[in-house]
């Protein structure tokens, strides 16, 4: 706290002072001063101060509508107080007023209560079962989320491949230790590997050179996180026409704080040496990177720098933490690789499963032209397999079908299109690759990396969002009729969204992606209500709020998506999936919060839930239960600004509930903006408290905008009809 005087100029409205909803101001009375009558906080800068301004709001609109935030200037008026005012008791006479006047519009806007009530019908004759795939996670390269993501590679750009073809290209994030003077580098095409042809020569000048040598370092994506403790281990290709002692170290940002070093010896020889190397870091430092330096005149040669921490998920080269934080969502599919990263904004840059596989260090990698940024495939089609088996979830391969955003194949030349590898019988191939035997032709290359046994995959995406692009029909129509003769089992999903209009074209699925507003996202969740109960299932591959009134990964955000949830759940007969996009930003923001409140959602027992009260176009609810638990859950978001007292009814249980074991998870905030951030990465996180009056029939408070989950402990453990 800042115990100064200010007069910081800050303008905060009447409800900011009240505390509701932002952070309470203290007031300070200090009756034996009374020419500083009273000091006051302001809630932005901490700091106290005497002269301030309050805005208010105008008292004949307070039936308007809930309170729009301290950005909505028009609708309030202005009265500038100060202690400079002649009469300090007037002063606060005046502040006093101006409080009531906020008073009386905040309990017409805030703390009014709304009352509802929720009837749920647990009954076996109208329950049903949730299909066990419903919730599951889409993974695309977007973000970083897998280079410099949850795949552990450190180094960024490790084959100097980022810069193109053509010799000598930028090398970023590569940079020289030294100056022009004692090291010299450029990339040329002397790699010993032919689908990467582009290698680093490090060109070392000085007869004398500096203590410590000079060289080259990668900062890695945006600093490498170096943990003591920890074993990291190094992987490079290099060679040098003299034999030359190489020091590897693992430094801080600036190259003062040594963390880890060894020293390598390349013997003087034309052809190219492996060289590995563990490094154990003696200190952590999260902006840490990679150095290689030398002190012998000379030239040495580098090719694909790996650096991995030794410690990955199962030593599959996934990171750990992220992982956990993955199988939290108890997620039951996983779709791959994209999203936009399939398609390429040009066919050149779709992702290609073939130049993905092998060895990692033969792997071209590309440039992703619509997220703009490199790859280098070391998370490729095979390690996509591998995760969805890690965590237990089915693989849903999403792949190019001939279109990308600017160009695409025509029908007529989808077929013998093979030297791009769009064709139906490249998809093949990879399917082969996955579900082929060890001793079949691709199954073969497979097991050579190290996974005998098929991957089991059901499910293909014919493209991603290319419904009604110019060649798309004719093209998915090629590769269904290909795949279902080769593959009758596997299930085909379709760009082509079928909710409102019957498809023209045989699927399985059918994709639906949302990215919209949090108002029409809630309201939204009972958009397949008027959907045919017949024909292919939908499968919600892609949706979030994204734009317009909720920020990026705000609480409104997630209390949104909740209520689209909520009417997944109850049209789950016909939804057979959803996944949200997304997977990875940067910190685990509400939404993540909010889909862990639903992952006991997949294979359970949906009971219908009715909502009355004149504030229920607000209120979502859904209501769920299993066979072999004793556990009921029950969800309901508070959409609206006011907090509600909710009547909850529960009849039709094939047992009673037990408020011993019972508890309430609660996701909300101050303030419906407030996001998480790594500077305060659990600012709104799900709070979780006993729920002593739990029963069939009780009586709750749900605070404005929130997410409130019930876990309501059963008595026995048959709950429902047999299925």
């Amino acid at each position: 706290m800042n115990d100064k005087l200010t007069n910081c100029g800050h303008q905060i409205t009447i409800m900011e002072y009240a505390g509701f909803p932002f952070p309470t101001v203290a007031l300070k009375v200090y009756t034996s001063d009374l020419t500083s009558l009273f000091l006051w906080t302001c809630p932005r800068c901490k700091g106290y101060t005497k002269g301030f301004e309050v805005i208010y709001r105008d008292h004949s609109t307070c039936g308007e509508g809930r309170h729009a935030g301290p950005t909505r200037i028009d609708k309030w008026k202005r009265m500038g107080i100060t202690s400079n005012d002649a009469a300090p008791r007037a002063v606060l006479l005046r502040f006093l007023f101006l409080l009531c006047i906020g008073c009386k519009c905040l309990a017409s806007e805030v703390e009014a209560t709304q009352t509802a009530t929720l009837a749920v019908d647990a009954s076996p004759q109208l329950a049903r079962k949730i299909p066990d795939t419903l919730f599951g996670i889409f993974f695309e390269e977007i973000n970083h989320a897998g280079a410099g993501g949850i795949w552990a590679e450190l180094v960024s750009n490790r084959g100097f491949e980022a810069g193109g073809l053509h010799t000598p290209s930028n090398i970023d994030p590569w940079s020289i230790i030294g100056d022009d003077s004692s090291v010299f580098v450029e990339t040329d095409r002397t790699s010993c590997f032919s689908r990467n042809i582009v290698a680093l020569r490090m060109e070392v000048l000085c007869d004398n050179c500096p203590t410590g040598g000079v060289g080259v370092y990668n900062p890695g994506f945006w600093g490498m996180n170096i943990e003591e403790g920890k074993v990291y281990n190094l992987v490079m290709f290099v060679k040098s026409p003299e034999t030359t002692d190489l020091t590897v170290s693992l430094t801080s940002s600036n190259g003062l704080q040594n963390l880890a070093s060894a020293t390598v010896t390349v013997s003087g020889e034309s052809n190219w040496i492996k060289v590995e190397q563990k490094l154990v870091a003696k200190g952590t430092n999260r902006t840490s990177r990679l150095q290689i330096t030398t002190n012998k005149k000379g030239v040495v040669w580098f090719d694909q720098v790996s650096l991995m921490p030794e410690d990955t998920y199962k030593g599959h080269g996934f990171r750990t933490e992220l992982i956990s934080m993955i199988l939290d969502l108890k997620p039951r599919f996983l779709r791959f690789p994209g999203g936009c990263f399939v398609e390429g904004g040009w066919l050149r840059n779709a992702f290609r499963w073939r130049e993905s596989i092998g060895p990692w260090e033969e792997r071209p990698g590309h440039f992703g032209d619509v997220w703009h940024y490199w790859t280098d495939d070391g998370l490729g089609y095979y390690e996509f397999l591998q995760l969805a088996e890690d965590l237990g979830t089915e693989p849903i391969w999403v792949f190019n079908n001939g279109v990308s955003h600017n160009d695409e194949v025509d029908t007529v030349a989808i077929a013998p299109f093979v030297k791009v590898c769009f064709d139906s019988i490249d998809v093949l191939d990879s399917i082969e690759f996955a579900r082929g035997s060890a001793n079949s032709t691709w199954g073969s290359v497979r097991a050579a990396m190290g996974h005998p046994e098929p991957f089991p995959v059901k499910y293909v995406a014919i493209g991603n969002e290319d419904c009604g692009k110019k060649f798309y029909r004719g093209n998915y129509l090629k590769f269904y009729n290909a795949i279902r003769q080769a593959y009758p089992d596997i299930q085909m999903i379709s760009n082509c969204d079928g909710s409102s209009t019957p498809l023209d074209h045989p699927a399985d699925l059918y994709d639906f992606h949302v990215y919209n507003d949090s108002k029409t996202l809630f309201n939204m969740k009972s958009t397949f209500d008027r959907t045919s109960r017949s024909g292919p299932k939908a499968f919600v591959s892609e949706y979030a709020v994204w734009r317009g009134d909720a920020g990026r990964g705000s609480l409104l955000a997630s209390l949104a998506e909740a209520a689209f949830l909520t009417g997944l759940e109850k049209n789950s007969d016909i939804v057979s999936m959803a996944s949200y996009a997304p997977l990875f930003v940067n910190d685990n923001d509400q939404t993540y919060w909010m889909q862990t409140l639903f992952r006991e959602s997949s294979g359970a027992m949906f009971h219908p839930t009715t909502i009355s009260s004149s504030y229920s176009g607000s209120l979502a609810a859904s209501a769920i239960t299993w066979q072999d638990s004793e556990n009921s859950f029950l969800r309901v978001i508070n959409f609206g600004s006011d907090a509600v007292t909710l009547t909850i009814s529960t009849s039709g249980l094939q047992a009673s509930i037990n408020a011993l074991g019972s508890t309430a998870t609660v996701l909300t905030s101050a303030d419906v903006m407030d996001e998480n951030s790594f500077s305060n990465p659990t600012k709104v996180v799900p709070v979780k408290s006993d729920l002593s009056n739990a029963a069939e029939q009780m009586q709750v408070t749900l605070a404005p905008r929130s997410f409130s989950s019930f876990d309501l402990a059963l008595a026995q453990s048959k709950l429902v009809a047999e299925m």
